[in-house]
C-alpha cells in the first residue's frame, strides 16, 4: 500500500493522482443538487480505500454546499444504500432505489 495524496476537486471532478494513475468520480451540479454519474478506480489503487476517499469528498462538498445528492453511479449509490445515516443526502426522489426491495 502506498501512501495517497489528499483528493482534489476540480470544476467536473474528484480526483486522487499517484504518477500516471487517476482515480476520480465526476459531478455535475444540477439546480439544488449535484449529480455523481461516473467513477473510475485504476487497479493500481485497488484495495486501498480509494473509491471510498472519493465518495466521502463528494459528499462532504454536497453537505458544506447544501446540495441534494443524486447518486447516479452505481459505486456512489452502493455506498449510500449500505448506510442508512446518508440516506437524508439524497434528494427525496431518488430515496426509494436505496431500499432494497
Amino acid at each position: 500500500m502506498i501512501d495517497l495524496p489528499e483528493v482534489v476537486r476540480t470544476d467536473k471532478r474528484f480526483e486522487i493522482r499517484v504518477g500516471d494513475d487517476v482515480a476520480f468520480a465526476e459531478y455535475r451540479l444540477r439546480g439544488d443538487s449535484v449529480i455523481f454519474p461516473h467513477t473510475v478506480v485504476p487497479e493500481a489503487f485497488g484495495g486501498q480505500g480509494v473509491g471510498k476517499r472519493l465518495v466521502e469528498a463528494g459528499l462532504a462538498f454536497a453537505r458544506e454546499q447544501k446540495l441534494w445528492v443524486r447518486p447516479h453511479c452505481p459505486f456512489f449509490h452502493a455506498y449510500i444504500a449500505k448506510r442508512p445515516e446518508l440516506h437524508e443526502l439524497v434528494h427525496p426522489d431518488e430515496r426509494p432505489s436505496l431500499i432494497k426491495a
